[in-house]
């Protein structure tokens, strides 16, 4: 069987409309993080090279890599996050009266919460990566860098979405609780940094100081 990340986009799209249990909100979040990193790194190897930028160009030289690395992350975390989803649904299956499905289905949303929450991690990483591009790269491409925030925010949103679904399931509080405020924390710092960079975008793009349209 091909793999999900191995799929064109429209074989994908297609998984992801069907009923099959697996690409859900999970795969979606981690190839929306994917393609957000992307367009930072495209950004990037946009600069590298030009004289204009030759005194960042070690530094966009760094970003690349790290981009490349959170971009295979993601694309990982497309087959985890579905490779997750199995042991859960089989745990939901067994009977209600046998003795270990509690412990069973315990482990296992568990383990279907890791996936989307190292997600919402990388998230915030690349959405670093986007203001630090935002300030170093081609000037020539700004839409990208607003655009990949945007798709980053959209990613980090997404996923927590499906940290927290599986958090509110677990008999685990102290777990959960631990867990659910990571993820808090992460939010509260990484998506106002978002949608800053993405209106900082825009408002150059616009040419427009005070941040209203035109």
């Amino acid at each position: 069987m091909v793999s999900l990340t191995q799929q064109s986009c429209r074989a994908f799209a297609q998984a992801l409309a069907s009923k099959a249990p697996v690409p859900g909100g999970g795969g979606a979040a981690a190839l929306a993080g994917a393609l957000g990193t992307a367009l930072c790194a495209m950004v990037g190897n946009f600069t590298v090279g030009k004289k204009k930028y030759a005194a960042v160009e070690a530094d966009v030289q760094a970003m690349l890599e790290r981009c490349q690395a959170l971009q295979e992350r993601f694309l990982h975390l497309v087959e985890e996050d579905a490779a997750a989803f199995e042991p859960l649904s089989r745990a939901y299956a067994i009977p209600k009266d046998a003795p270990d499905r509690a412990q069973v289905l315990e482990e296992a949303t568990w383990q279907a919460s890791q996936a989307p929450a190292e997600m919402v991690r990388c998230c915030a990483q690349a959405v670093a990566l986007l203001e630090e591009m935002l300030e170093k790269g081609s000037r020539l491409l700004l839409s990208d860098v607003g655009c990949g925030a945007l798709l980053c925010r959209a990613a980090m949103e997404s996923a927590a979405l499906n940290v927290f679904v599986n958090t509110a399931a677990l008999k685990d509080r102290q777990a959960a609780g631990e867990l659910e405020r990571e993820m808090d924390a992460l939010l509260q710092d990484a998506l106002p940094r978002a949608d800053q960079v993405a209106k900082q975008v825009t408002e150059r793009i616009r040419k427009k100081e005070d941040g209203t349209w035109q």
